[in-house]
């Protein structure tokens, strides 16, 4: 699933081509793809506005328009492009929600899996008001992100992914933040001391700043809006390299299983909590 790297990264490369055009109307064809409203009243109130600005919050795309926000989550596979009518592309295919715009462009939203939803709001803060602070956003301190670690017996991979948390941070992210702070995948939350909660707090900033820079990690089905692959992927300490050599020791990369998810880190550089083994 794309994370917050690589969202951005498409709000990014959507920002040229969509601000400034008008959505002339929006045809879809599963149903399931329109969160909401119904998808008769989703194309008559969309259907005129211009695109203001584009921006993010956590995993969802924020398309700001006259009147009303649409509102993406690309969820396993969604794939945004903007693209010429009569254009034909390889994600064409599996496109299930298209904005038709002025010019002769057209918004294509390509979902293989067709997990992903399309909300329009007139009340984005309503509609996201369960995501936790931006990880990169002022309001992601230090003090808060101790506090949220506190009393929480789950471990602290799976802490990081539950979004009320944290907004944003998904499987690679998480894993590749533990290995900078050096603080295994499966210790128990609350374990952690003051100056580790504090060092993941800046590793995770920065494993998501890396992830930006490279424009994210095309393993799956993420790509750009440009079509390209992201880059991350070759950036990686630990995430998708099982059983390779740790590139600071040399130990091999070990996968286990945390909160249902692959999990990859390397136990010399994140030594397990003792008593810890075998409470996966």
């Amino acid at each position: 699933m794309p994370e917050l790297p690589e969202v951005e990264t498409v709000v990014r490369g959507l920002r040229e081509p969509l601000v400034g055009r008008r959505i002339t109307a929006m045809w879809h064809d599963w149903d399931r793809s329109i969160h909401s409203p119904a998808p008769d009243e989703f194309a008559a109130r969309v259907a005129g506005q211009l695109v203001g600005s584009l921006g993010r919050r956590g995993k969802y795309i924020l398309i700001h328009l006259e009147h009303d926000t649409l509102v993406i989550h690309l969820k396993m596979s969604g794939r945004l492009y903007v693209s010429a009518a009569g254009a034909r592309h390889e994600a064409d295919r599996w496109v299930h929600v298209r904005f038709d715009l002025d010019l002769g462009q057209q918004l294509r939203f390509s979902d293989v899996r067709k997990f992903g939803r399309v909300y329009l709001t007139n009340d984005v803060t309503a509609l996201l008001s369960h995501l936790g602070p931006e990880p990169l956003g002022d309001n992601f301190t230090k003090a808060g992100f101790r506090e949220g670690l506190r009393g929480r017996k789950l471990a602290i991979k799976a802490r990081l992914l539950q979004q009320e948390f944290v907004a944003g941070v998904g499987n690679i992210y998480a894993d590749e933040a533990l290995f900078r702070a050096g603080i295994h995948p499966d210790r128990p939350a609350e374990t952690l001391t003051e100056n580790e909660a504090t060092r993941l707090h800046g590793t995770l900033r920065e494993a998501l700043q890396t992830g930006i820079e490279h424009e994210g990690a095309s393993i799956n089905w993420y790509r750009k809006p440009d079509g390209k692959k992201g880059q991350s992927q070759n950036h990686f300490f630990v995430y998708g390299r099982p059983e390779q050599p740790c590139l600071h020791c040399g130990a091999q990369i070990n996968k286990i299983r945390v909160a249902q998810r692959g999990t990859h880190f390397c136990p010399n550089c994140q030594p397990e909590a003792p008593g810890r083994a075998g409470n996966r």
